[in-house]
């Protein structure tokens, strides 16, 4: 029954803070406006970078990656509070904040895609994967001038990265690489336009004159 209680306290609470859609709060406390009516229409860091610029870009940047990491604490808080320890709280925790940044109860269930949040889910959960993560990612974005391509990059090497880190530092948790797997899958289909547009090469870049295109994040 505790069991019960704390996954149900955790998703619950997770979900809420991960439903704080820090673009759209950011381009309504600052602009007046909703940034999902411009650009691509998604709620995401990018959107709000190309339609607001830098400052804006980075309130929503660190407000999306926070919720994660509080998410993932509240998660474990909750399952310590009520003595469960059949399996982590972060893991609950994390799924659902993710799924509340993807569809977000207090903005119509339009989200973003999910890289900031998972990402810092992702630091808190397993921080040298985190680490790896950003190796992997960060000069994709910068060498091809695409976010979409070192954001898939880091949702098909999260599973990989796991199983491996896990190997080398303890033994192959499947909790573990059941929640990379289901982050990375959310994650894949979130960008699933951006496949096809990569696929068809037209794909948008940093720096195009052409900021009509979906963006990521």
């Amino acid at each position: 029954m505790q069991t019960v209680l704390a996954t149900v306290l955790a998703a619950a609470a997770a979900y809420l803070l991960g439903s704080v859609s820090f673009a759209v709060i950011v381009s309504r406390c600052l602009y007046h406006q909703d940034v999902r009516q411009f650009g691509s229409g998604n709620a995401g860091m990018t959107n709000i970078l190309r339609t607001y610029g830098k400052k804006a870009a980075a309130l929503t940047l660190a407000g999306d990656f926070l919720k994660g990491v509080v998410a993932v604490l509240v998660g474990r808080l909750i399952f310590v509070a009520l003595g469960v320890d059949l399996f982590d709280g972060a893991y609950v925790a994390g799924l659902f904040a993710l799924l509340g940044h993807l569809y977000p109860v207090y903005f119509g269930f339009r989200g973003g895609k999910g890289i900031l949040t998972s990402i810092g889910i992702i630091a808190v959960i397993n921080p040298i994967v985190f680490a790896g993560l950003l190796v992997i990612g960060l000069p994709l974005i910068f060498i091809t001038r695409m976010v979409s391509v070192g954001s898939l990059a880091g949702a098909v090497s999260f599973p990989i990265l796991t199983l491996l880190v896990d190997y080398f530092t303890g033994g192959v948790s499947w909790l573990d690489f059941f929640f990379s797997v289901v982050i990375a899958l959310l994650v894949i289909w979130m960008h699933r336009a951006n496949i096809r547009r990569l696929l068809n090469g037209t794909e948008n870049r940093f720096g195009s004159k052409n900021k009509d295109k979906e963006e990521t994040k």
